[in-house]
């Protein structure tokens, strides 16, 4: 494939130039056009690389449709990765927690086992367009989460792993009140059922959760499977992290956090959608803000794919970024962050992972997604 008259923006500029691919593999990079008939004119389009997902909860939405809703397996993952490549990401970590901390939650453990087969599965039958690896976000004061772990530890396409705490009272819930309220979406509680639940998820987290974070981080380590710290708010969970090796911290509540994970080397990941929104949905610290004080290394559309290409535009026109800069915050970044060395950029030896991108006003728009220099979408 040779292309020409595209807008190519590699790890640091931005040109209009031509691209050789060849075996699935960025042969050639020129500035300037071509005069080779065989080339295909992008008429001035973006050549960005293929965006890359660390942590989304997309399928959830695919798993059940409508509340009470659940929907085959195999198809809920075929559409959502249907709707991953469109939006120009070609490298996607499937996020799937695991833990019961609830009834729930034991009705859900099936649930996760059978989407981390249907995801083996289908990437084997080579029926996926992009390439999907599985992120196991561990909730650590769940009593059966390392047993869970331990039998998905040999999973194939086991990537990342994130060790979160979502007890109300602290880190993201350090409001137990906007916990409530999250809660009650599903129904209203009483005052005494509240009191109950915070009880019974204290005792939960005192007794579990600090053994299992260890236990998880040890398995990690020895399976050198990247970990990730979840909704870091104080100082002293980033020295807890940096102290275990863990190399990345998703969602960070607060600024100090984030400057504590710059100080300790560790990449700090924050939402998509709280960039295009303008801040977090649930009140915590705004990736903008993050963004103009150099805090922020990368990006994830976590709920909602579209926003992946949106927010690194966003970051050009809000944080005064080059677009070089923003785009490495959805490709090479998370690339380096997880080992992943042969994709992430445009630049000759590396993979063909390529989205075709066309400005509407300011709204980035994808029209054509390449994986290995086959186009998926």
């Amino acid at each position: 494939m040779l292309i020409r008259n595209a807008r190519v923006v590699t790890r640091d500029e931005e040109f209009i130039g031509t691209v050789r691919i060849e075996d699935g593999l960025i042969r050639d990079l020129e500035r300037g056009t071509t005069s080779a008939r065989e080339a295909e004119d992008w008429d001035g389009d973006y050549l960005l690389p293929g965006l890359i997902e660390l942590h989304t909860d997309n399928l959830e939405k695919h798993l059940a449709p409508r509340p009470g809703v659940r929907w085959n397996i195999d198809a809920a993952f075929v559409m959502h990765d249907a709707q991953v490549a469109a939006a120009g990401i070609t490298t996607v970590f499937d996020s799937l927690r695991i833990g019961a901390r609830s009834e729930v939650d034991m009705h859900e453990r099936e649930l996760q086992t059978q989407c981390t087969q249907a995801l083996a599965r289908l990437s084997e039958r080579q029926l996926l367009r992009a390439e999907h690896f599985l992120h196991l976000r561990c909730e650590i004061a769940a009593p059966d989460v390392v047993d869970v772990f331990e039998s998905l530890q040999t999973h194939p396409l086991l990537r990342l792993a994130s060790v979160m705490d979502h007890t109300p009272g602290q880190r993201q819930w350090h409001d137990r009140d906007a916990w409530r309220r999250w809660q009650e979406r599903h129904g209203k509680l009483t005052d005494e059922r509240f009191a109950a639940v915070v009880a019974e998820l204290s005792d939960g987290q005192e007794r579990y959760a600090d053994q299992n974070r260890r236990k998880i981080v040890a398995r990690c380590t020895a399976l050198n499977v990247p970990v990730a710290s979840h909704d870091d708010t104080l100082v002293e969970h980033v020295e807890q992290a940096a102290a275990e090796g863990i190399a990345l911290a998703e969602f960070p509540t607060t600024r100090i956090a984030a400057e504590a994970a710059r100080q300790h080397g560790i990449a700090t990941i924050m939402g998509a959608p709280n960039i295009v929104r303008g801040g977090s949905h649930s009140g915590n610290v705004s990736a903008l803000e993050l963004a103009k004080a150099d805090l922020l290394d990368i990006l994830s559309s976590d709920y909602v794919p579209s926003s992946l290409l949106s927010a690194a535009f966003e970051l050009v026109d809000k944080a005064g970024w080059t677009l070089p800069r923003a785009m490495a915050t959805v490709s090479a970044h998370p690339a380096r962050t997880v080992g992943l060395h042969d994709r992430g950029a445009i630049a000759p030896g590396l993979r063909a992972d390529c989205v075709r991108v066309r400005m509407h006003d300011a709204l980035p728009v994808p029209r054509a997604t390449y994986r290995a220099g086959e186009r998926i979408v």
